[in-house]
């Protein structure tokens, strides 16, 4: 197009005035920062969501609780083993504790069922970390470039007041440098929403997994912990050569 600036977008963006140059760099920033989160997300929720997956279906075919948590041990970094680790931690506390056998085993259920839940929000507050920043790109890019395409048509529309003339080669290029500014905005926001929401898919099966390890660990519990109480020891044996007369109670004279 004639009215273009000779050297394309970038000499047209060269001409754009201070506030729409400062929205642009804005929103360069903000997509960069996004695209980083992406990539960083798609490799970390995979991972995570592979351990998870790996450690319950261990949890299934082990032969007993031990043996499952034992082998979700070797790998230190699955978010099953910090929730069992806590779990196990919290049991043992609690083995220790001096009530009776009917009180215990519903103390333990009831703790255990607490602390289950708290580990889970816990590595979910990790797995869900920075996602706030895409969100905030999916609904805020679009406003900050809609700003600085207002602005830039009000230099446009000032510029034909000075100029004292509505020739379309007089505001074209204050207009098309304005609505570049849009444009780049819902480049950044469009991936960052498409984004969003697939993390927030895959987030809510890594959280179904873990809500299920936690229910085979308590089912585990059940029939694999024994709460009966103890047989108190039984006295010590007597002496040999100990008549039974010497414990039977002497008669009166």
């Amino acid at each position: 197009m004639d009215f273009l600036p000779q050297g394309g977008i970038f000499a047209m963006l060269a001409q754009a005035t201070i506030v729409v140059k400062g929205v642009l760099c804005l929103l360069a920033g903000m997509s960069l920062w996004s695209w980083t989160i992406i990539f960083w997300k798609i490799i970390s929720l995979g991972r995570a969501r592979t351990l998870i997956l790996k450690g319950n279906k261990i949890m299934e075919e082990a032969d007993s609780l031990s043996a499952g948590l034992t082998a979700i041990s070797k790998t230190p970094a699955s978010p099953l083993n910090r929730i069992g680790t806590a779990a196990v931690k919290e049991f043992r506390v609690l083995e220790k504790s001096a009530v009776t056998p009917s009180h215990k085993r519903r103390l333990i259920k009831d703790t255990l069922r607490r602390i289950l839940r708290q580990k889970v929000s816990s590595e979910m507050k990790k797995l869900t970390s920075s996602l706030s920043f895409l969100a905030t790109c999916a609904n805020g890019a679009p406003f900050i470039g809609l700003f600085g395409t207002v602005w830039g048509i009000m230099n446009s529309f000032h510029a034909i007041g000075s100029a004292k003339s509505a020739a379309l080669a007089a505001v074209a290029p204050g207009i098309s440098e304005a609505l570049i500014a849009t444009a780049i905005g819902l480049g950044v926001a469009i991936p960052a929403t498409i984004a969003y929401n697939f993390f927030l898919g895959v987030l809510n099966g890594i959280e179904t997994e873990m809500v299920n390890f936690a229910g085979s660990f308590l089912n585990r519990v059940e029939r694999e912990v024994s709460w009966v109480e103890p047989v108190p020891k039984a006295a010590p044996a007597r002496e040999t050569g100990q008549s039974a007369e010497d414990d039977a109670p002497s008669g009166q004279e």
